[in-house]
């Protein structure tokens, strides 16, 4: 009968065998420790507020761990259920729940992976699923709480590995091996960390791990050069894709937002590009869309000494994008000299006209001076 509660039936019928063979006697390990029925009654103890100043690192990493792993459950279900999830209303949830239950001296709260995989395994696909296992836990808890010290540890146990046995998805990591594999390594550490350390300290150094994959990819992101192919359409360079570079023009691609931490090494990127360049480049253009996403005072002091650099070297400097912002961020001082102003443009296409007709004038300029000698 695969729409009956099978988990259910087997801790009902297991309990009742334990207590009418007095199981425990023959050495089988059992819940124990629930004696007496009734609600508790809950009491507001006598607190020190200078215990607060203890409790603040280790209430912000439970909060951390907590979160963490109620996200991994929610995200884990609803990938296999095809449903969304919005951290921001689980976050909520989870603080006002936390809040009542420190009022109440209970314990810290979390998603439980174990009771939304029984949940699941059982066919609950609502949130009256959690309404009714209040009601029956409330009831349990206020009628029945005897029984439940004759439960065996060992059916519990089995409990969770048949509920938790569809959350199995080797293939799925494994398959991340050849599309992602940062995300393999971060997959596996996670699921060995676990097994080896136990399911709260390894779901923490996953997160410190995902949280050090992702500093990587910030401070040293990928990147592209540009190049136009026989249409004149704008695209990655490759080995063998078509896609030639523009005559004289670095057009260069930062793939992640321009930071404190990582304008450093933009910069340098950009610099060894021009120096390593076969023939000197007369402008870089660089992909504002990309990278420039919030008004950071160490990138924009970072692109002016950019500027200065290449000015010296001869060579342009052209942002493609964002004029708006970008023009907004700069201050652009539009009394001064146009020569030493950043050229900004909105987009990669009217930033290579821009080249092609200053160099056109140019050209002419040169043209005519060689007339009149």
């Amino acid at each position: 009968r695969p729409n009956w509660p099978a988990p259910l039936f087997a801790v009902v019928l297991t309990t009742a065998l334990t207590w009418a063979a007095n199981l425990p006697h023959f050495g089988i390990e059992t819940v124990g420790g629930y004696t007496g029925g009734g609600l508790p009654m809950v009491s507001w103890p006598n607190f020190k507020p200078g215990l607060l100043r203890d409790l603040v690192i280790p209430a912000l990493n439970l909060a951390v761990v907590s979160f963490v792993s109620m996200m991994l459950t929610t995200r884990s279900f609803a990938a296999k259920n095809g449903y969304e999830v919005d951290a921001d209303s689980e976050f909520r949830a989870l603080g006002l729940v936390n809040i009542v239950s420190g009022l109440s001296q209970g314990f810290a709260i979390s998603g439980a992976n174990s009771r939304t995989a029984v949940n699941d395994a059982n066919g609950g696909k609502s949130q009256l699923v959690s309404v009714i296992a209040a009601l029956a836990i409330a009831l349990v808890v206020a009628f029945f709480s005897e029984p439940l010290q004759f439960i065996p540890i060992a059916v519990l146990g089995v409990v969770l590995i048949y509920a938790s046995w569809s959350l199995l998805d080797m293939r799925s990591i494994f398959r991340l091996r050849k599309r992602n594999r940062p995300a393999f390594y971060l997959a596996l550490f996670t699921f060995l960390s676990v097994l080896l350390v136990g399911i709260i300290p390894g779901i923490g150094l996953a997160v410190l791990l995902g949280l050090l994959q992702f500093l990587q990819t910030v401070f040293r992101p990928t990147e592209q050069l540009l190049g136009v192919n026989a249409d004149g359409m704008i695209h990655s360079l490759g080995k063998s894709n078509g896609i030639q570079p523009v005559d004289g023009v670095i057009m260069y691609r930062f793939n992640s937002p321009l930071t404190y931490f990582n304008v450093a090494y933009f910069k340098r990127r950009i610099t060894t590009l021009v120096d390593g360049s076969p023939g000197q480049p007369r402008w870089v253009v660089i992909d504002a869309v990309a990278s420039f996403t919030h008004a950071d005072i160490s990138v924009l002091a970072a692109v002016e000494e950019l500027k200065r650099d290449l000015q010296l070297r001869g060579i342009g400097l052209i942002l493609a994008g964002r004029r708006t912002e970008l023009t907004r961020w700069f201050r652009l001082d539009r009394s001064g000299s146009k020569e030493n102003k950043l050229i900004l443009v909105p987009d990669l296409y009217l930033a290579l006209k821009l080249i092609q007709s200053k160099e056109s004038k140019a050209q002419g300029e040169r043209d005519a001076e060689a007339l009149a000698e």
